[in-house]
């Protein structure tokens, strides 16, 4: 029995995308820029996936800039508005931020940048008077995530934007965890960019976009033949365009219907480990993505931490026993659980470094079941049963 509780790391691509994508590569292999036929019907192909991924946030066609995934996306969004400045100016991020947006915030403050990083509270999230508090007259990029990929929290963007668009400031928010799993509408949202990630709502990995809102003006950070509307150079990626644009139309169709069954089964999960006394919830228990939980583990064990300290149950321990009861989760992020270093993000919120290191990620999705989720409980309690006992004679 296979169990993947990943859904946040990457989705399996849908039938659906992959048919898509097979058409792309065999009748529509054209280069989309080109005049004749062939070209003409790769442009078609790009163009209805343009209207699919724009009609999955309410957007027009138009403002949706094809990537080749939500990094290159972020990047665009931060990059793109620093280059319009020939002087460094100030930025404001959260300290809860997915490398994609801390990164290139880190790479602004080493060339001259001032970068405000907004605490959070134990919950991950972000109190609205903190960013009222940090602006300054040279404030001109505000980036904050809109779902946290690691602890689930939801922050409260509507009024975080409106913030921003009251001191006229350029506002982006990654939405990569959010698009497709919650209703995204910005016709409605106060935010100017927004990016997005086809392999987060079983599209292709390869793809994403950039919602860029008409009249936000961005410097190209690839130079080359100004496909895109200018912004982004390169021959489009079509077959995985084109897969994307195909899962987020059926994510928007399915919505209705997939987020209420994702939120049960995310409280099920919740809900039936409660009582296990070593796993305590991380996140935003309401203000949460709809098909993620999270927790820590807490060790009773007294050590002082120390990265080659192996007695410690860390959540790496709990993601490769799960492995061999054949169960997929994750450690911490996606993009960073391969190394036993505390988590940023639990360090932010206020964990210690014993406990940033305890720190597992339960993400559901279109193939989780009840069945999946209690046979998973099972499995977690055996494991911390059985492990638990070698590092409780320690006592304080």
């Amino acid at each position: 029995m296979q169990i993947y509780l990943d859904y946040s790391a990457t989705t399996p691509a849908r039938p659906e995308a992959i048919q898509a994508m097979q058409k792309a590569l065999t009748q529509q292999w054209g280069n989309p820029s080109s005049l004749h036929e062939w070209g003409q019907r790769a442009a078609t192909a790009l163009e209805l996936a343009r209207m699919q991924v724009a009609s999955l946030i309410n957007a027009l066609p138009e403002s949706i800039i094809f990537t080749s995934g939500g990094t290159e996306a972020d990047n665009l969004a931060i990059m793109g508005i620093a280059r319009l400045y020939t002087k460094p100016q100030h930025i404001i991020i959260s300290s809860v931020e997915h490398s994609a947006v801390a990164e290139p915030a880190r790479q602004l403050e080493q060339l001259g940048w001032e970068v405000t990083r907004l605490p959070v509270d134990k919950f991950g999230r972000i109190h609205p008077l903190d960013l009222q508090e940090s602006l300054r007259s040279n404030t001109v990029l505000i980036s904050i995530v809109y779902g946290q990929s690691e602890v689930g929290t939801l922050q409260p963007i509507e009024a975080l934007g409106q913030i921003a668009r009251d001191r006229n400031i350029m506002f982006h928010t990654d939405a990569v965890q959010v698009a497709g799993k919650l209703q995204v509408d910005v016709q409605k949202l106060p935010v100017d960019l927004l990016s997005l990630s086809s392999h987060k709502l079983y599209g292709p990995q390869g793809a994403g976009a950039l919602y860029v809102r008409p009249g936000v003006e961005l410097v190209p950070i690839l130079g080359g033949g100004g496909q895109e509307l200018k912004m982004r150079s390169g021959t489009q990626a079509l077959p995985t365009i084109v897969g994307f644009g195909v899962a987020a139309e059926l994510a928007l169709q399915e919505i209705d219907v997939e987020t209420p069954r994702l939120i049960g089964l995310r409280d099920r999960l919740f809900d039936l480990l409660a009582h296990v006394p070593s796993l305590v919830p991380t996140g935003d228990r309401y203000y949460r993505l709809p098909h993620h939980t999270s927790f820590c583990i807490v060790s009773p064990s007294c050590r002082p931490y120390q990265k080659r300290d192996t007695g410690r149950i860390t959540g790496k321990t709990l993601v490769r026993q799960l492995n061999l009861a054949g169960i997929g989760i994750s450690s911490g992020s996606a993009c960073s659980s391969g190394k036993l270093t505390p988590s940023p993000i639990l360090l932010a919120m206020g964990y210690d470094e014993i406990g940033a290191v305890g720190g597992i990620r339960l993400t559901l999705g279109r193939e989780t079941t009840e069945a999946d989720i209690d046979w998973t409980v099972i499995a977690i309690e055996q494991i911390l049963d059985r492990l638990m006992p070698k590092v409780a004679l320690c006592r304080p």
